[in-house]
This record gives C-alpha cells, sequence and structure tokens, in this order.
C-alpha cells in the first residue's frame, strides 16, 4: 500500500515508538455510534409521480444492482444534492 508523506510520517513515528495510539473515551465513542446512526437514519417520506416506462427503467437497474428501487433512487438524490453527480452540459 502506497501512503501520502504525511501518512508515511506518521506510520515511521508509530514504529519509531515516538507516538502511541490511544483508547477512545466512552464520550467519543457515544459520539461516534450517534454520528454512524444518524448517517443512515431516513426520517422523511415524499410521494412522486414517474413515467411508468421510467419507474421500470428504475427498477430493472436496481434489480441489476441487487438492491431495493427505493435504495437506488435515494442515493441517486443523495448523490445529486452532495454534488457527486452532476448534469451533462
Amino acid at each position: 500500500m502506497k501512503y501520502d508523506k504525511e501518512e508515511q510520517s506518521v506510520l515511521d513515528a508509530y514504529e519509531k515508538g515516538d507516538i502511541h495510539a490511544q483508547h477512545p473515551s466512552s464520550t467519543e465513542i457515544n459520539e461516534v455510534k450517534d454520528a454512524a446512526k444518524n448517517t443512515f437514519r431516513k426520517d422523511q417520506r415524499i410521494t412522486i409521480r414517474l413515467y411508468e416506462h421510467d419507474l421500470k427503467g428504475i427498477k430493472k437497474k436496481a434489480m441489476e444492482k441487487g438492491i431495493p428501487y427505493q435504495t437506488l433512487v435515494s442515493g441517486v438524490i443523495h448523490q445529486y444534492v452532495e454534488g457527486e453527480l452532476v448534469e451533462k452540459q
């Protein structure tokens, strides 16, 4: 595995014994657990109307990926909102 300069310097320092790993506190563990729960919690429901052929296409793509079609739709919307999915010019 290749590391960037910062990663390599941390690894080198750890291997030399210059730095030591610490166990996270119970507060830190709880904060990470809460963040993880909130990341995957979907708390809003919407209803949309689609053309029948679009829904069939979505269901086909989802089946090819092995995921529920609602998950596919939600993922595409999320990617668009985060700027990871952009419109063609």
